[in-house]
């Protein structure tokens, strides 16, 4: 009997990824939350992107989150319920005043059983939603990521002074606590 656990992988793309680095990290039955870039077309001449690349809106990336999550601990349903609520998936190629495709709302399933949970939970809310603005969220197929910088990694808690962590992180932060306290890490005393 083998008592590995079983590790799923989701990719999400939701603007800017330091902040959603910094929800994912906070979440219960999260392992690791790595930030970078998925779904577009690499310059020829490498193997690796810049966000210099990804930020000139040529390379067709999106600037995403690779979540690595222990499933018994926590559902992909609920990953993506906190990833719904943490962007308006409803503006494309938008976030804020984060403009440009690389920060559009995006999906990457890695298998079918995301494939549907994705596509249930952007049904629902576009039922249950505001009629004149449906989500624009786009679900593709997982293929490759190319892991940002070093200095976007743990951005948000190496940097939590920082004018963009102070407006923009800190009340996304706030309000998901508020809205999954229960979903989120206990912290040591």
């Amino acid at each position: 009997m083998s008592l590995t656990k079983k590790i799923e992988t989701a990719v999400f793309g939701g603007g800017c990824f330091w902040c959603t680095e910094a929800v994912f990290n906070e979440l219960r039955g999260v392992i690791s939350v790595v930030p970078g870039y998925s779904g577009g077309n690499p310059p020829a001449d490498r193997d690796r992107l810049t966000y210099e690349d990804v930020s000139s809106g040529e390379t067709g990336h999106a600037e995403v989150t690779k979540i690595e999550f222990d499933p018994s601990q926590i559902a992909y349903k609920n990953l993506l319920t906190v990833f719904f609520a943490t962007h308006d998936p409803t503006t494309v190629n938008r976030q804020g005043n984060d403009i440009g495709t690389q920060y559009r709302s995006i999906i990457f399933y890695t298998n079918d059983g995301q494939k549907k949970e994705a596509e249930a939970i952007v049904k629902e809310i576009n039922k249950t939603g505001p009629k004149t603005t449906p989500v624009v969220t786009e679900l593709k197929p997982f293929e490759k990521f190319y892991e940002a910088e070093d200095y976007h990694k743990q951005y948000y808690q190496n940097n939590p002074d920082k004018p963009y962590c102070q407006i923009v992180i800190n009340p996304k932060l706030k309000k998901v606590k508020e809205q999954f306290a229960a979903s989120f890490k206990k912290k040591a005393s």
